[in-house]
């Protein structure tokens, strides 16, 4: 019979209807669904939509369909051009072999080329094992033009179902990882191969589902709750973030900011408080768009406005072992860095920290590597840097949380805050350790020299006198005061020596 387009088109519409009630059953929506969902309108362009595998090993032959289990389109989200890729689960499970390979990475060559952010919509088994070494050189190619994409373009993945194998490298590769709580996993091998080489058994889900990706490993940055609410979310990171590292991020009027301010944060520094109501009372109302909620809780990062201006926020969270930095706080909070870094965005930061967390656990893991992650992202970013000192910073926390001497443009502190190498009490039971012991009244003097040494060298203005802090200034007027240096480097333009790249400490 010859083709026609018709033919192709009716082919192509049994296979995409078989495929929708194949996905519904399993409380999923298809590829062709989610892509609707996605763009504006509903609307989109597919790319290579007849492409077939060429294979015709073990019978694939007449498992030929078009478009090889994967739609490749354009169109527009939220008025703005963006590239995309859905895998179809019912065409050979979604399995990556040559053509279907192809046609992600001509999504991500176009992408490049005109300067557009890209979203892949996973729901692969993995590498198609018919193809063998062609299905291979499919997933490195992908990986290519991820690597070359990064910083040039955003670069978000979805994983709306199984991903496995050589299929998690490529999400992990791009900025921002979204993972459905239901029907969705990651993992390099499999609860089969596990048991098979160490024994152990396990499940998908504690294995690769979306707790351990949010909670625990940090791979995944949201969980969601459906498809729906996937593309739902991935729209609003749309929203803060701009179409490549050339341009600015999008600017939103806010008109219904409140002046009003109500401090949550206590005088005491030992008193813990929740960063997240800090945030609520600066920044422009429900704008606050948190990524990692659910790792490394001790240190709060995310995207936010600011008198309609985004930013990328990172606030020390003294509610979760009391703002401390640690491996993974410092591991999260970098990479966030680096991609506000990459795209414009300007940096933010609330300081409230008392330094590293210290134990023999985080030393043996590399705590001095991974932290040295976030003094490096602090000192490479060249976006405008901003940090407001709320209640302490205590020794190398200080100097790593966007001090001026890293490079921020404006400092500020409150009242109430104290600068210094550790707490008072804990440097005068070090400077005073004979004068106490020989005291008859140690609890007195240990509490006398510890308000005197407060007072004397760990209050702001001493800080301020220096230069290391351009004002002290009251809690109510933060707002105002961040809008106002925020809009004053706006125009920031600055540059290093020349070299390849740095030796990021990975």
């Amino acid at each position: 019979m010859k083709r026609t387009i018709e033919i192709e088109q009716a082919e192509i519409r049994e296979l995409r209807e078989k495929a929708i009630l194949n996905q519904h059953k399993k409380n999923k929506l298809s590829a062709e669904e989610r892509l609707k969902l996605l763009y504006d309108g509903g609307e989109y362009r597919e790319i290579l939509c007849h492409v077939k595998t060429q294979c015709t090993d073990f019978n694939m032959q007449e498992k030929k369909v078009p478009g090889d289990g994967i739609i490749a389109a354009y169109g527009f989200v939220n008025g703005r051009l963006t590239y995309s890729y859905a895998q179809d689960f019912s065409v050979l499970g979604g399995s990556l072999g040559l053509k279907h390979a192809e046609k992600i990475m001509r999504v991500l060559d176009l992408a490049l080329k005109n300067g557009a952010p890209v979203i892949g919509l996973n729901d692969s088994g993995g590498a198609r094992i018919q193809e063998g070494v062609e299905s291979l050189a499919g997933y490195a190619g992908i990986f290519y033009r991820n690597t070359k994409a990064s910083g040039v373009i955003p670069q978000i993945s979805a994983i709306m179902g199984p991903c496995a194998g050589g299929a998690v490298y490529s999400p992990a590769l791009t900025d921002f990882v979204f993972i459905n709580k239901e029907n969705a996993y990651m993992f390099l091998t499999g609860p089969e191969v596990v048991k098979a080489v160490t024994g152990e058994k396990i499940g998908f889900d504690d294995l690769g589902g979306s707790d351990v990706h949010t909670k625990k490993s940090g791979v995944a940055h949201f969980v969601t709750e459906d498809d729906e609410h996937t593309i739902e979310s991935i729209k609003t990171l749309l929203s803060y973030i701009p179409q490549n590292n050339l341009e600015d991020p999008p600017y939103i009027p806010n008109d219904e900011q409140s002046d009003k301010f109500s401090n949550p944060v206590p005088d005491d520094p030992k008193i813990p408080y929740d960063t997240h109501e800090l945030i609520e009372n600066i920044f422009d109302e429900e704008s606050f768009f948190e990524v990692q909620e659910n790792f490394a809780k001790n240190i709060v990062v995310g995207f936010a406005r600011l008198a309609g201006y985004s930013v990328g926020l990172i606030a020390n969270n003294p509610s979760s072992l009391a703002g401390v930095l640690d491996i993974n706080a410092s591991v999260k909070a970098s990479r966030f860095i680096r991609f506000c870094d990459c795209f414009n965005i300007p940096i933010i930061s609330l300081i409230d920290v008392p330094g590293f967390l210290p134990g023999s656990t985080q030393e043996h893991n590399g705590v001095i590597r991974n932290g040295a992650k976030l003094l490096f992202a602090y000192c490479e970013a060249t976006v405008p840097k901003i940090g407001v000192i709320i209640r302490k910073a205590y020794g190398g926390a200080y100097c790593v949380m966007s001090s001026k001497h890293i490079g921020a443009d404006f400092n500020f502190a409150w009242p109430n805050a104290e600068i210094a190498v550790m707490g008072a009490e804990g440097a005068c039971n070090i400077v005073f350790r004979k004068d106490i012991a020989a005291s008859k009244d140690p609890s007195s003097l240990r509490e006398k020299l510890t308000e005197e040494y407060r007072n004397t060298f760990a209050n702001p203005f001493v800080a301020a006198e220096l230069g290391y802090i351009d004002e002290v200034i009251k809690p109510e007027d933060t707002r105002n005061v961040l809008i106002d240096s925020l809009i004053s480097c706006l125009g920031k333009r600055e540059s290093g020596p020349d070299k390849k790249h740095g030796n990021f400490p990975v």
